[in-house]
């Protein structure tokens, strides 16, 4: 006797091959829609908010040492062609910004080469004269007032003591810069008028920074408003020179005392 068999409940034959290639492709649908947000969220924090960068050089010790892993504001004075991770072409000018002050600490990309990525700390605005007459930087014909403390260890050579000095500039803001040697190259310098649109920036390390003291073909001459990637805000942690993120072996050379350091 045949048994008879529900419609309802009959099935097509199965095709070879077919199951395995829809459950492939249903899987990574579905793993497309679980990172693809978290990525785009990823892309927007990095491009529009907030941006980690590694100091390379001692140009801004005694505050930012060679190793400092930093994080930077970039929504702190709007957004340019900088902005992205990659320099776009977008034209002169930044959007829903306004300009840095003086004494913020900004990460910037270098005018001759926007691939370099460099930081210095805002000394001059538009419309400034600033000079440097024996060591001291003027702004507007007013002193930047130094007030020395004694010298301190050179980060990158323990063996060698530099002087260390407190900077106040005349919004008030004060942080610490090291000077070498009385005569070096930068420490006397013309008067430079601030064009309108750019700044003047300069190294807290004094005696060992290329930046607006000398021209853009071979440190930072004056500084597009629109190069600015933002404002460097925290030391998230630091490590000693030669430590990676992918060479683990190096993490123990993390420098404690630098950890979630306030950028003054």
């Amino acid at each position: 006797m045949q048994i008879p068999i529900d419609p309802s409940s009959s099935t097509a034959p199965a095709v070879p091959g077919a199951a395995p290639s829809t459950r492939f492709w249903r899987e990574a649908f579905d793993l497309a829609v679980s990172v693809v947000p978290v990525l785009a969220l990823v892309v927007v924090v990095h491009t529009v908010l907030f941006q980690p960068f590694t100091i390379p050089s001692s140009s801004m010790e005694p505050g930012l040492v060679t190793g400092d892993y930093i994080v930077v504001s970039k929504f702190a004075y709007g957004w340019s062609g900088a902005s992205p991770p990659f320099n776009l072409p977008l034209g002169h000018g930044r959007l829903f910004g306004h300009g840095p002050a003086r004494g913020d600490v900004v990460v910037f990309r270098l005018p001759r080469d926007p691939s370099l990525v460099w930081v210095k700390r805002v000394v001059g605005l538009p419309g400034d004269r600033v000079q440097v007459r024996g060591g001291t930087v003027y702004v507007n014909g007013q002193t930047l007032t130094r007030t020395p403390l004694g010298t301190a260890p050179d980060h990158d050579d323990p063996s060698r003591t530099v002087p260390l000095a407190r900077e106040n500039n005349r919004s008030g803001r004060a942080y610490l810069t090291y000077a070498g040697e009385a005569g070096h190259e930068g420490d006397e310098t013309g008067v430079y008028l601030v064009p309108p649109g750019q700044y003047f920036m300069m190294g807290d390390n004094r005696d060992n920074s290329l930046d607006s003291r000398w021209p853009g073909t071979e440190g930072v001459g004056f500084l597009p408003a629109e190069n600015i990637l933002g404002r460097a805000d925290m030391v998230v942690a630091s490590w000693r020179s030669g430590a990676a993120l992918w060479k683990p072996w190096t993490w123990l050379s993390l420098q404690t005392g630098r950890l979630l350091h306030r950028i003054r």
